[in-house]
């Protein structure tokens, strides 16, 4: 494992990299801002599921299998794209699970909210199938194990386990907030101003947007190069 310093070094370049705003905090607090915080969170469960998926690849070499071979990586970046574009535009077209009524009870009517084995599904597909996780996972981790490490792979599954968790953490944060936001504005009650139910359904559209910003930035991705 790394000595201490690095190991520190580790983690706060992993929380600045999960704060930074992209496609999984989006999909955390738009998640959130509609259901609620546990809705919030079995996102961000999703969200690390995935990447666990890529660590484990890297670790075992697939990653770097995809990042050698073309056509590999253009199969599952069109994949991916495709998924974020499909997520975004529903998102985008969303009309009734921010609605005023919702806010007036303070939940969303069973009808309304996704079922939350579909919001984990989701947000383990956003990652799963982006090949820039695979490849920054790859890039991220190997900096931290020095060489002649003995049992590498392991070292490399520790610290993308690390690396998760600390994601995890950084997207419960984000649903709380989203969640405390959503609530406060529904504390009125019927009282509540049509405005904040409006402004709200307008943030997950906004979120919308932005998945489809994402899914177009990764379809124009070009397969790494030099290898």
């Amino acid at each position: 494992m790394p000595d201490t310093p690095q190991l520190l070094a580790f983690v706060m370049a992993g929380l600045l990299l999960n704060l930074t705003p992209g496609v999984d905090v989006f999909y955390v607090v738009s998640n959130a801002l509609r259901q609620g915080v546990r809705a919030g969170i079995v996102a961000g469960l999703g969200i690390a599921a995935g990447c666990m998926v890529h660590t484990l690849a890297a670790a075992l070499g697939i990653s770097a299998l995809i990042a050698a071979s073309a056509t590999a990586f253009t199969v599952l970046k069109w994949v991916g794209a495709a998924y974020l574009l499909w997520m975004g535009w529903g998102m985008l077209r969303s009309r009734g699970s921010l609605d005023a009524e919702a806010f007036a009870g303070g939940a969303l009517a069973p009808a309304q909210a996704l079922p939350l084995r579909v919001v984990f599904g989701r947000g383990f597909l956003t990652n799963v199938l982006n090949p820039k996780v695979a490849l920054f996972f790859l890039a991220f981790l190997p900096q931290f194990i020095a060489p002649g490490t003995a049992h590498p792979a392991w070292v490399f599954l520790a610290l993308g386990l690390l690396f998760n968790v600390n994601g995890l953490l950084v997207s419960a944060g984000w649903a709380l907030a989203a969640a405390v936001i959503a609530r406060r504005l529904r504390a009125g009650g019927p009282s509540t101003p049509p405005a904040a139910a409006r402004g709200l359904l307008w943030v997950e559209r906004a979120a919308g947007l932005l998945i489809l910003v994402f899914g177009l930035k990764l379809a124009l991705t070009e397969a790494p190069t030099g290898r």
